[in-house]
């Protein structure tokens, strides 16, 4: 246990203290502009960047576990849109919010963190991936669902490249293509560069979940729905557990991937299910509410993860 509080108290310690300045401070939002855009710019991707360039490029190769890791967001996706469907009475705009609350974890900025501090280094590239084919999944069932609903009034073909031009030009994807191919070709930086990486490295995760703390500080508090508790279950409960079943049903996966693959999948709901309520206009205040509880909640789920990987007491093999 002492192990667990060792590894989690910085981790969500840098959450709160980003809450209590959010509460404490009135900072506007347009005052974190700089800090988003250095870690979703510059900070991560360095980070994305660094440690993929230096893996043997058989690892970044595993179809087998982006498969299996995908498909388990998928089902979670598929069972939190139920469950969405049910609440709503069938308005499939609002399941559609509701399955991302209840699939969509916050892989980028507390991901690369959390993996790192409890896994070390080996945990790298499974992070990557796991961000990488989640966000694009994600990427393109919102849309597809929102114009199901009635929602999105694009012309299908525009809806496409929008989708394309969303998973291509996302700042974290580029960096992990990058990344690749400087493994591929075995590309070692200057030292200077390096250097240089190696900074940005450092500062991306804690910046990211201080700012993180901050942006669920500003969430406006709308009212919880009944069938939220259902949703952060999946989300922070059944979406781990999925990954654990299909990893471990397929064998020959690294116990240390498999271990990454649980973490990232019981993380809390992205702030991006929030933007994209936003930018549909569905569900908006009560997806800030399954954020904000979410990222509460999980101070305990994840710490139950954390310890029952650290102790052995996950099948990971």
């Amino acid at each position: 246990m002492e192990n667990v509080i060792s590894l989690a108290l910085p981790f969500f310690g840098l959450i709160f203290l980003g809450v209590a300045a959010g509460k404490l401070k009135d900072i506007p939002a347009s005052g974190l502009a700089w800090m988003q855009f250095f870690i979703i710019y510059i900070a991560l991707p360095a980070l994305f960047f660094r440690l993929l360039a230096k893996t043997p490029i058989e690892e970044l190769t595993n179809v087998g576990y982006v498969a299996a890791t995908t498909f388990a967001t998928y089902c979670a996706f598929a069972i939190a849109f139920c469950v969405g469907v049910l609440a709503s009475r069938g308005n499939i705009p609002e399941a559609t919010i509701q399955a991302l609350a209840g699939s969509y974890s916050n892989v980028g900025y507390m991901g690369p963190g959390l993996t790192l501090a409890v896994l070390g280094p080996a945990a790298a590239v499974p992070t990557a991936l796991v961000f990488c084919f989640d966000n694009i999944l994600l990427f393109t069932l919102t849309p597809l669902m929102m114009a199901l609903g009635g929602t999105d009034n694009e012309p299908p073909l525009k809806t496409m490249i929008t989708v394309v031009k969303r998973i291509f030009t996302h700042p974290f994807i580029l960096a992990t293509i990058a990344g690749v191919l400087a493994a591929a070709v075995e590309f070692q930086p200057p030292q200077a560069i390096d250097t240089l990486l190696t900074f940005l490295s450092n500062a991306a995760a804690p910046c990211a979940l201080f700012a993180m703390g901050v942006t669920v500080a500003q969430q406006p508090m709308g009212r919880v729905p009944m069938e939220l508790p259902v949703i952060l279950s999946v989300k922070l409960i059944v979406h781990p557990l999925i990954v654990l079943m299909l990893l471990n049903w397929m064998g020959g996966v690294e116990p240390a991937w498999v271990a990454t693959a649980v973490l990232m999948a019981c993380l809390p709901p992205a702030a991006n299910v929030f933007v994209i309520a936003q930018q549909y206009h569905v569900y908006i205040q009560r997806a800030s509410s399954s954020i904000l509880i979410g990222t509460i909640a999980s101070t305990i789920t994840v710490s139950i993860f954390i310890y029952l990987i650290t102790e052995g007491l996950l099948p990971l093999q």
